[in-house]
């Protein structure tokens, strides 16, 4: 019984921390990963548009970390996931990315300020992404899951030609 108090205290905390955030930008998006009834992933981002007319590399940072819209992704999660070699605890998280015109390298960082700085040491973890063309040019920045097996939930980002992908294993 306590474990199950325990479990709803802690997404209803999360809960209320993404409604702080949401209410920061009315411009922000979410995307949802269910593992099951009970466990799950937020990410929640901002809308950045792209003028599909131009290189990518004239829009995005390459080579250096990017905060897309300003602010960075934050993922919030009331289970442990594993990225990369990393095994994150339950908790809020906010997400970066270094695009190259090859591989983009998602950083997830064990701050949760959302002012949009960056701080290299509270990185928890960098993981190269999977790279992929998109049937068709995407003129805005997207956030995504997949749910790709029973414990696993791959984020995608997409931008101009490309989705980027990482894996999110349940522990």
């Amino acid at each position: 019984m306590s474990r199950v108090v325990s479990s709803l205290l802690i997404l209803i905390s999360l809960l209320f921390a993404w409604a702080a955030f949401a209410q920061d930008d009315i411009s922000s998006v979410s995307a949802t990963c269910n593992y099951n009834d009970n466990d799950q992933l937020v990410a929640e981002y901002q809308h950045v548009a792209f003028n599909l007319k131009k290189p990518l590399a004239q829009q995005v940072p390459f080579g250096k970390v990017w905060v897309p819209g300003g602010k960075p992704v934050t993922l919030f999660t009331n289970t442990q996931i594993q990225v990369g070699p990393r095994v994150l605890p339950v908790g809020a998280y906010t997400l970066f990315v270094i695009p190259t015109a090859k591989q983009w390298t998602l950083v997830v960082s064990k701050s949760t300020d959302t002012k949009g700085s960056y701080d290299e040491q509270q990185d928890l973890v960098r993981v190269p992404m999977e790279t992929g063309e998109l049937p068709s040019p995407a003129s805005d920045f997207s956030v995504s899951f997949a749910h790709a097996a029973p414990d696993q939930c791959n984020i995608r980002f997409d931008a101009d030609k490309y989705g980027h992908i990482v894996v999110f294993q349940k522990r």
